[in-house]
């Protein structure tokens, strides 16, 4: 459905581009007035007219029911029953981290570590081979 309408909005701007391309302009900015047409200028001029309001209202239709049917399946959201999002814990409940008054981050690891009961390495170690 939306695939139909939307060849047939591409055609409407199609021809609503050229039909404003064929108006003659009214100040005759670019000097291609007059010239022998198939019809008179004031015919011409009249079905151009007529043409391009057509089309403009075919070009409005159209985009109106696209905007239409894209937001037609969309549910409203309610933003009322919806709680605050809940702040994570971590994990085995362990107290948190203060934040270093003295020495820096990697200072304050340490002192987080031997809190929890875990000991931390001394120095770094090369992995062994085995």
């Amino acid at each position: 459905m939306l695939t139909v309408v939307i060849v047939i909005h591409l055609m409407i701007v199609v021809v609503l581009i050229g039909s404003v391309l064929l108006q003659k302009s009214e100040g005759g900015g670019l000097g291609m007035g007059g010239g022998a047409g198939f019809m008179s200028s004031r015919g011409t001029a009249n079905l151009l007219t007529r043409t391009t309001a057509v089309l403009a209202v075919g070009f409005f239709l159209t985009s109106l029911f696209m905007s239409w049917y894209a937001g037609y399946d969309r549910k409203p959201k309610s933003l009322i029953g919806i709680g605050a999002p809940g702040q994570s814990q971590p994990a085995g409940g362990a107290a948190p981290i203060s934040p270093p008054t003295s020495g820096g981050v990697l200072d304050s690891l340490k002192k987080a570590d031997e809190q929890q009961g875990q000991p931390a390495p001394a120095a770094p170690q090369a992995p062994r081979s085995q």
